[in-house]
């Protein structure tokens, strides 16, 4: 087959997969077509790297079957032993392993430039005939944007992961949590330097193409700039770093195939570059709050003006036992679970579906009230639920179910704390102010499945705990569910 021939049906095959990339994430909009979003850009991205292998000069084949080999193995383990509260740290690692990918690439790429430019140069009266740069000023852009973005997305989402996944450590005696924000002193003038200094290495990598250690000076002070971004986001914050962060593998991506000039890389960059960006400004609308006070701003120091814990919850909390909260499941016609974090901090969810379907045996009507900012990444809440069989139909995102609130007889919140405060309503100083919540303080009762009355990432108390119409159930989350689904029963 002729080398045109061979282009031709490449490039028909890139248009193939690029069309599965679109339709894949069409079908992901929707829990019902979730999976055969999956499988279609599964399928977009397997004939994406068939078409890439047989339109490629392979020198050895030998390692792209070693790799292919080594990939899968890992990913059949991960599918197999990573439970599925932990799929956030997984998303992020995944986010990482992109950036990788991409300033891997488009390193390499420089460095073969190079290396082709002295090998070209070192023949006799070659200088003259050939140009005084390896790569083009086009490419040195792309490989440039893309060791910037891919460093920062690697180490900021490796620090992202240790913070979802609660790694504590210990200094000098004392334990510190990964996941608590880290303000260090004067964060964001060292943030500006190492900013300045990327694009001032940036520069001299375009003035200086011929010399790639300018171009790894740049990833690693890009890798530094990803750590001070993301260190001080805090735990509530990850559904947004987490979608930011995919939303720049997706950018380094599409610049790695400006790098290569590879089109379907171009379009699936691209794809997951703008879904990740609206996706974060999903998020961020979720929280009434920007990006850039997100990223900037410290949240979790604001509630300290406020009115103080004692004066919220003194003499007005009352608890309750699994038993009582049963006997209000006697006479509710209506109730609604609201998951949060501590729904996935205590593996609950099998033992909340266990409740649910217990309920429905009994003609309750249950539903499941799910925020979107609530757990620890896009879509949390929803994962957790749907890997314990609740049906797609049960989860009510917080526009659909909050006009209809005030007719529950029992909502049961479990672990959610920010996003069920009434003060993002009452109060225009709070630090949460203007944030849509779920507004379970308007169903006749509300029952509140915690630990303790630590407050949540905002670090303001939460005046639903002490509502006339609240009861508070101190305990962890899966051992609350499973005494209620005890005390149903023997009711």
């Amino acid at each position: 087959m002729s080398v045109a021939n061979t282009e031709i049906l490449q490039n028909l095959a890139y248009l193939l997969a690029s069309i599965l990339f679109i339709l894949g994430l069409k079908g992901l909009t929707h829990p019902r077509t979730a999976v055969r979003g999956m499988q279609m850009g599964a399928a977009g991205m397997f004939v994406a790297v068939l078409a890439t292998l047989l339109g490629a000069e392979i020198l050895a084949w030998w390692w792209i079957f070693a790799g292919l080999a080594i990939g899968s193995a890992i990913g059949i383990a991960m599918a197999f032993l990573i439970p599925m509260t932990d799929v956030p740290q997984m998303v992020g690692l995944f986010n990482g392993f992109g950036g990788a990918a991409s300033f891997l690439v488009a390193g390499s790429e420089l460095t073969m430039g190079i290396a082709r430019m002295s090998t070209v140069t070192g023949v006799e009266g070659a200088e003259s005939a050939m140009p005084a740069v390896a790569v083009s000023l086009q490419a040195l852009v792309a490989i440039g944007f893309s060791g910037a973005v891919g460093s920062a997305t690697l180490f900021g989402s490796l620090l992202a992961a240790g913070k979802l996944h609660e790694i504590s450590f210990k200094i000098g005696g004392k334990k510190y949590w990964l996941s608590n924000p880290v303000y260090l002193p004067g964060r964001h003038a060292i943030t500006g330097i190492f900013v300045a200094g990327c694009v001032a290495v940036f520069a001299m990598v375009l003035r200086d193409p011929n010399t790639a250690a300018w171009y790894w000076i740049l990833v690693c002070l890009a890798g530094v700039l990803g750590i001070l971004v993301t260190i001080p986001i805090g735990g509530a914050d990850m559904p947004v770093m987490i979608a930011y962060l995919n939303a720049l593998s997706g950018a380094a991506a599409c610049g790695t195939g400006f790098v290569i000039n590879n089109n379907v890389l171009i379009i699936a960059g691209a794809l997951v570059g703008a879904s990740g960006f609206i996706l974060t400004n999903i998020m961020c609308k979720a929280m009434n709050r920007s990006l850039a006070n997100v990223m900037f701003a410290t949240m979790g120091e604001a509630g300290t003006g406020g009115p103080t814990q004692d004066e919220v919850y003194a003499g007005k909390v009352k608890s309750t036992s699994a038993e009582e909260v049963a006997m209000l499941f006697d006479g509710a016609r209506r109730v609604v679970i609201v998951p949060g974090y501590g729904m996935a901090v205590s593996q609950a969810q099998h033992a909340v579906r266990d409740l649910a379907n217990l309920l429905e045996s009994r003609g309750t009507e249950v539903e499941f009230a799910i925020h979107p900012v609530a757990g620890r990444m896009p879509g949390h809440m929803n994962v957790l639920l749907a890997e314990a069989d609740v049906p797609y139909d049960k989860l009510k995102e917080m526009d659909e179910i909050n006009p209809t609130l005030e007719t529950v007889d029992v909502a049961l919140v479990i672990g959610a704390n920010d996003v069920v405060n009434p003060v993002a309503r009452t109060d225009p100083s709070s630090p949460i102010a203007g944030m849509p919540i779920i507004n379970v303080d308007k169903c006749r009762t509300v029952v509140v499945i915690k630990r303790s009355l630590s407050p949540g990432f905002a670090g303001i108390p939460n005046p639903l705990f002490a509502a006339d119409n609240t009861l508070m159930l101190f305990n962890d989350g899966k051992k609350a569910f499973l005494e209620l689904v005890s005390a149903v029963k023997e009711s």
